[in-house]
Formats: C-alpha cells, sequence, structure tokens
C-alpha cells in the first residue's frame, strides 16, 4: 500500500495477532524480533519506541508509535474498514467487541508479566515462585472460562465474521495453560480458534510465526 510498518515483537509473542491482522490487511511491514521476556538485553531493544520495554510496539509510517496489543488491534481494524475485522462503531456488536478486547490484556494477557519473571513479585524465593505460578495459571484458565460462559459465538466470536478479537483469542489460547486446558475451560471458543488456525490464507504466516507442532 505504499507504507511501511516497523513491528517490534516475537514469534509465539502478543505481536502474532496484530502481525496477522496485518497479513489478512496487506500491509507492508518488517519485524524487529525482541524476544523481551528472555532478558534485558531484549527488553532494551524496544526502549527507544516504548519505555515499558515491551512487545507488541507498532511505529506508523508518519513515525507515531502504538503500544498494547488490544490498542493496535482495535486500530487496525478501524483503520482499515475494507478489511471487515472488527464491527464498525454503530454496530450493534461494537460494545462485545470492546468488552473482551479489552478484557483479554486486563485479565489474561497481564498474568505473563507476573509469569515471566515472578521474582519481581516475591524475590528469590522458589517455594513462592512456583506458587505464583500455579495460581496464575489457574487465574488465567478461570478467564477463560468466564469469557466463554458470557460469549454466543457463531462462525466466528462475534457472530459470522472474522474478527480481530478472534485472531487474539486464537493465539493468546495457545499460552499457559495451553490450548488442551483452553478446550476445557472454554470449549465453545475453542471450536472458534480451531476456525482460525485452518483460515486458508493465514496457513503459512502460522508456518513462520507460530508453528503448531509445538501443541501438546
Amino acid at each position: 500500500m505504499g507504507m511501511s510498518f516497523t513491528l517490534y515483537g516475537a514469534a509465539g509473542s502478543g505481536s502474532v495477532p496484530v502481525e496477522a491482522a496485518m497479513t489478512l490487511i496487506g500491509l507492508d511491514y518488517r519485524v524487529i524480533e525482541a524476544v523481551t521476556w528472555e532478558d534485558e538485553t531484549e527488553r532494551d531493544k524496544v526502549a527507544a519506541v516504548n519505555p515499558m520495554r515491551q512487545i507488541p510496539a507498532l511505529v506508523l509510517p508518519g513515525g507515531e508509535t502504538l503500544t498494547e496489543s488490544a490498542a493496535i488491534l482495535i486500530w487496525l481494524a478501524d483503520s482499515y474498514p475494507q478489511a471487515r475485522l472488527g464491527p464498525s462503531i454503530d454496530d450493534p456488536r461494537r460494545a462485545q467487541f470492546l468488552r473482551w478486547m479489552s478484557f483479554i490484556p486486563a485479565a489474561i494477557y497481564s498474568m505473563f508479566w507476573v509469569r515471566d519473571v515472578p521474582s519481581r513479585l516475591v524475590g528469590d524465593d522458589a517455594t513462592a515462585q512456583a506458587e505464583l505460578k500455579r495460581r496464575t495459571l489457574e487465574r488465567i484458565a478461570d478467564c477463560w472460562r468466564i469469557m466463554d460462559s458470557q460469549i454466543t459465538p457463531g462462525r466466528f466470536l462475534l457472530g459470522d465474521d472474522l474478527s480481530v478479537l478472534d485472531l487474539y483469542v486464537a493465539v493468546a489460547s495457545r499460552w499457559t495453560p495451553r490450548r488442551a486446558r483452553f478446550t476445557a475451560e472454554a470449549p465453545r471458543m475453542a471450536k472458534v480458534v480451531r476456525r482460525v488456525d485452518a483460515l486458508p490464507a493465514l496457513q503459512a504466516f502460522w508456518a513462520e510465526r507460530f508453528p503448531f507442532e509445538d501443541e501438546p
């Protein structure tokens, strides 16, 4: 489209649904790989565009930076309505779209900041770290259960149209406690994410950025 975006991200991370959306829209973008959960060097790669040193961070063609996966996904859906990746502001589905697009980062994604480096909250006590990781795993599973009980999917989560919410859940559901537990807790949404996994337009993309052979 004549404009290039720069995305700071990593394979298998929260940048993947953003990359998937940009792929479906047909945008020209490049990814600067920054595996920020590994060490300070990786986090420093992002510092120039995001003081939080977290991914994803999207630099727009004009130089403006967007952070936060949900915000980026909503912005993409709104900015490229021809791709039909999100309900418009006057669509009856808009309220639930915003609800669940906010729920995922607030209730689920936020748990991974804790899990990735548990010493941030409980120091070097190995027993406390293990208990924190156990409790956050159960919290994530419970949040998926709650979401599944409150949503009525069609072919996709908001009805018959694919949206960035589907991409978001399809990726986040593969993180801890992984798809087997996700399916047990959220059977209705599990049917949808398997449909997203199988989208022909994303088969090459998934193989490169989040291959399925690592599934349990």
